[in-house]
């Protein structure tokens, strides 16, 4: 049974050989991701060089780090309890000990009111400003634990003006240019001008690497309908934005997102935690079970791992249950032909992709099959989330990998038609030859009469013994 719903897992250098690749993409695995936060450009490559050993159809998504404040790396770890009174300093290289923690942000001191709530290592320790002096802000310490080096600091309801690229996230972007990476996960994407600054760096070397938006504090929720028309896609990274929001609003917030992504016709991703236990146990909880589900209900493109692939216990196990999971509750789904789409830029391409979703439902209709150049053609078929599995042949490699994020889509690349005619017969032939169609099944092509390079303009409707070269 095809499973509809992507799964992006994260692979790190300490566990990336060629067998565990391939394990995982057996398990249903679609995309590769990348985190640079842990990684060097040497340890990147090596993973991306055995993820191309396995499949071209393995997409590669890097993250960037985006505009973040970390505690310094240098000094000692600092032991607090709560009551004490600890000084937080803003010098990048500052030597943290004693009651004086140093952070990476020179600018922290004027930026960060009194009463503000500072988060250190995912919410573990919490600080409140009491106080400012010229060169620090007092905090008061609410709870017991140890403060170590580089850990991040959450502020919220705090808007910080860190620039949106590091150093370190410029190296990387023209890294992924450079390896021809299929996806950018820019971190903490704020508004618009976060995404557009990594559009820039992408134009100005001809890219086609396509740019994620992850959405992680209060900022990316307000301001997602002006990200989303210029995103390609989105990540509902749930960790940071759980610390800058109340946790209750989670769920509600991942719903409103993810219906704006599909009526927009972009990828959605949910990540962070989906199966945490699994970094250290072989079985998951039932919670996380309906965080899955929960999660393919709401009908996004993709689910993801991060650190029960990259260094847990049970990385193929974690994914073999994400796909069995995606499958139990795809069963279940209906199509959606009457989903309202905004941002459309081809009526005619909408339009065929809403009475192909249609048809199926009236007919007994084994497969859709569409030819692309761009993607287009598969996303606006993935937004009606249908239950027929969609082969999309496309004319690009890089395009075949795009797709790898967008539901229910199964990709193959093929070279590029000049006819009707020759679309219909060699797109038929191949999904024959690999077994996934039969003489007497009934397909439904999408396809562009004029060539590829104008967007689709015929739907037809036929058995496959009809279609393919005698």
């Amino acid at each position: 049974m095809l499973k509809k719903t992507k799964i992006v897992a994260t692979i790190s250098d300490r566990r990336c050989d060629v067998e565990f690749i391939q394990k995982l993409y057996d398990a249903g695995m679609n995309v590769v991701r990348l985190n640079t936060a842990h990684q060097n450009l040497e340890q990147a490559k090596m993973v991306i060089e055995n993820v191309r050993k396995v499949s071209d159809k393995i997409a590669l998504l890097v993250d960037t780090k985006g505009p973040e404040i970390r505690t310094s790396s240098f000094g000692e770890e600092i032991s607090v309890a709560k009551g004490d009174i600890i000084k937080l300093k803003g010098d990048p290289i500052g030597e943290s000990k004693g009651d004086t923690l140093y952070l990476s942000y020179p600018n922290i001191v004027n930026e960060v009111p009194t009463d503000s709530c500072i988060l250190i290592d995912d919410g573990d320790i919490e600080l409140k400003v009491i106080e400012k002096n010229t060169d620090s802000l007092i905090c008061e310490v609410h709870n017991h634990g140890i403060i170590k080096q580089r850990k991040s600091i959450n502020i919220p309801n705090v808007h910080i003006n860190l620039p949106s690229l590091t150093e370190k996230d410029i190296e990387f972007v023209k890294f992924a240019i450079d390896n021809k990476l299929d996806f950018i996960a820019h971190s903490f994407v704020r508004k618009k001008e976060d995404v557009m600054e990594i559009k820039q760096i992408l134009g100005d070397h001809n890219s086609s690497i396509k740019i994620i938006a992850k959405i992680e504090n209060q900022q990316g929720v307000d301001n997602i309908d002006e990200i989303l028309d210029h995103t390609y896609g989105v990540m509902v990274a749930r960790g940071d934005l759980g610390i800058e929001i109340a946790a209750e609003k989670i769920p509600t917030i991942q719903r409103r997102i993810v219906r704006k992504c599909i009526e927009s016709k972009k990828p959605v991703i949910i990540a962070t935690q989906m199966l945490h236990t699994m970094i250290e146990h072989p079985r998951p909880t039932r919670a996380e079970i309906s965080d899955i589900a929960n999660a393919i209900y709401q009908r996004v493109d993709a689910i993801m791992l991060s650190g029960e692939t990259a260094y847990g216990e049970y990385p193929v196990e974690a994914v073999n249950i994400m796909s069995r999971v995606a499958q139990e509750v795809e069963v279940n789904l209906e199509p959606d032909p009457k989903q309202k789409l905004v941002r459309i830029n081809n009526e005619i391409t909408a339009t065929l992709a809403r009475s192909a979703v249609r048809a199926c439902n009236n007919l007994p209709i084994k497969a859709i099959i569409v030819d692309t150049i761009s993607g287009r053609t598969g996303r606006y078929l993935a937004a009606f989330r249908g239950k027929i599995p969609v082969y999309a042949m496309c004319y690009k490699s890089q395009v075949m990998r795009h797709l790898a994020l967008s539901y229910g889509i199964s990709a193959e690349y093929m070279l590029p038609q000049s006819t009707r005619d020759n679309f219909l017969t060699d797109s038929i032939s191949i999904m024959v030859e690999r077994g996934k169609l039969n003489p007497d099944d009934l397909v439904l092509i999408i396809g562009g009469s004029f060539g590829p390079w104008d967007g689709a303009s015929f739907m037809e409707i036929s058995q496959v013994k009809n279609l393919v070269r005698k």
